[in-house]
């Protein structure tokens, strides 16, 4: 696939999350839009500096703990977009627009379930008193949520852009399914750690200085 097609395809994912924005009735105030800014350079950042690569474009790295924290402070369709934006900006950056486009799709998805999890069924921020272990629980579980998820949507996303977009063979594709496989489950261990831990430092403060937008 040339590379012109493959900058529509990132195009339209962009165009497809705006689409479910709108469509979740999702408000986007100065404040949110500032915080979405700041969590997709930190993905960003813990992306392009703190990454160990893997063959077939896999790598060890904490970009998807910004996605997960996002979408727990905020809401589903705001932690996707500051994942997709930084992770996918890393990609475009290193010429790849190709991965910016499944980059863009796999992050808006993990925003989407961790914010669902956290929001609309734990409850994670309501009726729990700070620190205690129901309420670690229910945030662990809200962070994992979206970054399990993508543990199984990574590969197939994967295997497709390898088969149709970089036109692999099946036994290149296939082996490159199975390392983003075990890579993708490690990195969703490791942000989860550093998503629920970065949130209970956080929420209370933001909370405090009247920072999170209310639901």
């Amino acid at each position: 696939m040339d590379t012109a097609m493959m900058w529509l395809l990132l195009f339209g994912a962009v165009a497809l999350a705006l689409l479910i924005a709108a469509l979740t009735r999702t408000k986007f105030t100065v404040q949110k839009i500032s915080m979405i800014g700041v969590m997709a350079a930190l993905s960003f950042v813990a992306y392009e500096f703190f990454r160990i690569p893997f063959a077939g474009g896999s790598s060890f790295h904490l970009g998807n703990t910004f996605t997960a924290l996002t979408a727990m402070l905020l809401d589903g369709v705001s932690g996707g977009l500051a994942g997709a934006i930084g992770l996918a900006l890393a990609d475009v950056i290193a010429g790849d627009p190709g991965y910016a486009f499944t980059t863009f799709i796999l992050k808006f998805i993990i925003g989407l379930v961790c914010g669902a999890t956290a929001h609309k069924l734990l409850h994670a921020r309501k009726g729990q008193p700070e620190r205690s272990f129901r309420y670690v629980a229910l945030v662990t579980v809200s962070a994992f949520s979206g970054l399990l998820v993508n543990v199984f949507t990574d590969p197939l996303v994967g295997y497709f852009r390898d088969r149709y977009i970089f036109g692999q063979p099946v036994e290149v594709a296939t082996i490159f399914v199975k390392v983003a496989g075990g890579v993708t489950l490690v990195n969703s261990l490791l942000s989860t750690v550093c998503a629920v831990a970065l949130y209970l430092a956080l929420e209370p403060a933001l909370r405090k200085a009247h920072l999170l937008v209310s639901e």
